[in-house]
């Protein structure tokens, strides 16, 4: 082997281990994180609650009867315009009717007897004035127990008289109520609306309503003119719903068409409450909000599926970051300073939940993260308001979920080739 031979293969070796040496070196140093790098910029905001319910008007009618008896006539059927005071349905009279009869006829009768009862007492007293008459003028002629008969005569009549007055006021009101129920056995509209259920059918029973409101039910009525949707609010976001507050409703009917609305009653209590429930442990507690609809379509019938998405606030033209670039860390200074308070003699317990701040990562010019704590407002559908903290132009971490969840100060970091994670899935 010639000495030139010899020296190429030992530059050959020497550049290989060198190779191998940066290979090493590349290896053996920090590794950057792939992340989605995003400018802090100013946005607008609308924050908004969105819950699901149906369509109803404002004021409906559940028409029920005050008798029980047998439809004969039923004069409007379901979807039919009433006005207030048209006649509706006829319940069978024939019954109220012949109660009215006995009471007219007892009346009558009590009357009689008022009548008979004033004679015996006109009697009872001229007889008793006329006994005290002749004993004063000639006391030997009537004896003093013959007047005191004359006057507890005049008393029990007096009294029977007092009594067929009742009888006649009991009567009259027997026959005041019984002429109310013939008057209950023709039922008319008590209200302008439509007849937007009809339960019963000419020839079925109708039974009183204070015996079963249900099955009692004959008919409804309601005023479309006004018309809302009740949705059920969970208990997290009901404190941030006002009355006045404003709302887009999208009905699953009209698909295609969006239509506005405005809070106009907030519950006080639960659903759960407000039903005579109890809710569990682990139930949801809901409440329920009224939206008002505006200009609905005539289309729109009682029952249809709503879903609302009302508007709590906004904000115009704020600075604004991503959500999913929220995240929590521990924050050094407060552990080290507040790592535990004194319990007792000598002991000494962690305080809890004290030391946790929200914050995201800052890319500095050098691709290397830091932790910045933040203060946000409202939250808008994929970005958090800032209020402090942050400045408009700085580089933060805005994905993925998982490198922001692993990511610690002095990281360093390089811009993903395409987006993994566009859209938020909350704080880390």
């Amino acid at each position: 082997m010639t000495k030139g031979v010899k020296i190429g293969i030992g530059v050959v070796v020497v550049a290989g281990l060198a190779g191998l040496a940066y290979v090493g070196a590349k290896r053996s140093g920090p590794q950057s994180t792939e992340v989605r790098i995003e400018a802090v910029e100013e946005r607008d905001l609308v924050a908004s609650v969105t819950a699901s319910g149906k369509i109803e008007p404002r004021t409906k009618v559940d028409v029920s009867a005050d008798v029980t008896g047998r439809i004969v006539t039923l004069a409007v059927k379901e979807g039919d315009v009433v006005e207030r005071g048209q006649f509706l349905l006829q319940i069978d009279p024939e019954q109220p009717a012949a109660a009215v009869q006995r009471a007219e006829a007892g009346l009558a009768s009590a009357r009689a007897q008022e009548a008979q009862a004033r004679a015996n007492s006109i009697q009872a007293t001229r007889n008793y004035d006329r006994l005290r008459q002749i004993q004063t003028s000639t006391p030997d002629l009537i004896s003093v127990e013959q007047v005191e008969q004359a006057k507890t005569q005049q008393e029990v009549t007096a009294a029977q008289l007092e009594a067929a007055r009742f009888s006649v006021e009991q009567a009259q009101a027997t026959l005041r109520d019984a002429r109310q129920s013939l008057t209950r056995t023709r039922i008319v509209a008590p209200m302008t609306g439509k007849i937007t259920r009809l339960a019963v059918e000419e020839g079925e029973i109708a039974i009183m309503g204070n015996l079963n409101r249900a099955d009692a039910t004959l008919l409804t009525i309601a005023d479309m003119s006004v018309l809302e949707t009740t949705v059920r609010v969970d208990e997290t976001d009901v404190s941030r719903v006002k009355v006045g507050d404003s709302a887009v409703v999208q009905i699953d009917a009209f698909m295609d068409t969006t239509f506005y609305g405005r809070v106009v009653e907030i519950s006080n209590s639960s659903v759960a409450a407000a039903s005579g429930g109890a809710a569990s442990a682990d139930q949801a507690v809901d409440f329920e909000v009224r939206i008002e609809l505006i200009n609905p379509p005539v289309d729109t019938r009682p029952d249809f599926s709503a879903t609302a998405k009302i508007i709590t606030d906004t904000r115009r033209a704020v600075l604004s970051i991503p959500i999913i670039a929220l995240t929590v860390r521990e924050n050094e200074a407060l552990k080290t300073e507040d790592s535990a308070v004194t319990v007792g003699r000598g002991t000494s317990a962690p305080q809890i939940g004290r030391t946790d701040v929200e914050g995201v990562f800052v890319v500095g010019t050098d691709n290397k993260v830091t932790f910045r704590p933040v203060k946000v407002g409202i939250a808008g559908e994929r970005h958090f308001e800032v209020l402090s903290g942050i400045s408009a132009g700085e580089n933060i971490v805005a994905g993925t979920y998982q490198a922001i969840r692993d990511l610690t100060d002095g990281a360093l970091v390089r811009t993903a080739p395409t987006p993994t994670d566009a859209k938020p899935q909350g704080k880390s």
